[in-house]
């Protein structure tokens, strides 16, 4: 069964397996501690050593860009009191990346097998029965 792009979103958007749609990414009962392996289906969601490093990228993205930006520029449009956008930016960037963590891990995965679909098991190709022609 071949995975779809748009089902590879779609199941990175909810947290779930790309290649399954399992909700196994995390171990039962934590918040933050990854699975090595999808308990479904086997992908290994944690492909070599530093690849969390694109979920903390995301989740620093998130967390100034589409957090911390708009408290400062509603600061500079003299909205929100020097205070008040003290606070709101310390609490944002507090709490912001611990709830992002799970779904910026999601969202890397979803993201490398966005851009790797061949990568995911369901879309592998058996070579066995291909003959070279050339010989």
């Amino acid at each position: 069964m071949q995975v779809t792009r748009g089902q590879i979103i779609a199941r990175g958007l909810a947290n779930r397996c790309p290649n399954c749609g399992g909700r196994t990414l995390f171990k039962a009962g934590t918040l933050f501690e990854l699975d090595r392996a999808c308990r479904d289906c086997g992908l290994k969601i944690e492909k070599d050593e530093g690849f969390f490093l694109g979920a903390m990228a995301i989740n620093y993205g998130v967390t100034c860009f589409g957090l911390l930006a708009p408290v400062v520029i509603l600061w500079y449009l003299e909205v929100l009191s020097g205070r008040v956008a003290i606070g709101l930016a310390v609490g944002l960037a507090v709490l912001a990346p611990l709830a992002l963590y799970r779904s910026s891990r999601s969202w890397q995965l979803m993201l490398y097998y966005f851009f790797l679909p061949q990568h995911l098991p369901a879309n592998r190709r058996e070579l066995s029965g291909l003959e070279d022609e050339n010989v």
